[in-house]
């Protein structure tokens, strides 16, 4: 249970890596651990969402509703010490999500209304667009072990590559791709696409 004074927890739906089951799902049960957050069960997006995998199969759910499905994932309480956790291996600072607003429901119960709205981490609406076309506007409803399947650990990364790099090469990957990621960097002098293992 969040026990930080009496402040009020920041409520995360969470639909990737931060799951059960998944690797960074460590970061929950350290922080559950201390006091700094709490499983509060099993939820669904209320509206359509993209949820799509990038580059070492990292998953990136996309603000465009009404697009994609309506996304399963685990929601938590977490306290103002854990937020700035999650954020910190999000990279909120440095442009790799954002954490906004988003409606959600029970699990199982699409049918009574009720919904809270509370919030995510979405891919950064600097490459959403591109990432979502580049995988060719089809996401999934749940992020599973067949999804994840080819994930990388951030320390099995090429480490001389910044996540943004690392998303521009996999966006520019697809000879479909659009022009969306201009505002990615561009490593200097350009990668050739084989650098990293897709």
């Amino acid at each position: 249970m969040v026990t930080e004074g009496t402040e009020k927890p920041t409520i995360i739906f969470t639909y990737g890596t931060l799951k059960r089951g998944f690797s960074n799902h460590v970061l929950l049960q350290d922080m559950i651990a201390a006091g700094d957050a709490s499983f509060l069960g099993v939820y669904q997006t209320v509206d359509r969402l993209p949820l799509v995998c990038g580059p070492y199969r990292v998953p990136f759910l996309i603000n465009f509703p009404g697009s994609g499905e309506h996304v399963h994932g685990e929601l938590y309480a977490v306290s103002a010490r854990g937020l700035i956790r999650m954020d910190e291996l999000e990279g909120i600072t440095r442009g790799h999500y954002e954490r906004l607003p988003i409606k959600i429901r029970p699990d199982e119960d699409e049918e009574s209304g009720k919904t809270m709205e509370v919030e995510a981490y979405y891919a950064h609406r600097n490459y959403a667009e591109a990432l979502w076309k580049r995988n060719e506007e089809k996401g999934f409803r749940c992020y599973t072990e067949k999804e994840a399947k080819g994930y990388v650990k951030r320390k099995d990364r090429p480490q001389h590559l910044t996540f943004l790099e690392q998303i521009g090469i996999f966006i520019s990957s697809n000879p479909n791709s659009c022009c969306c990621n201009k505002n990615l960097p561009v490593p200097s002098p350009p990668l050739p696409v084989n650098v990293v293992n897709h």
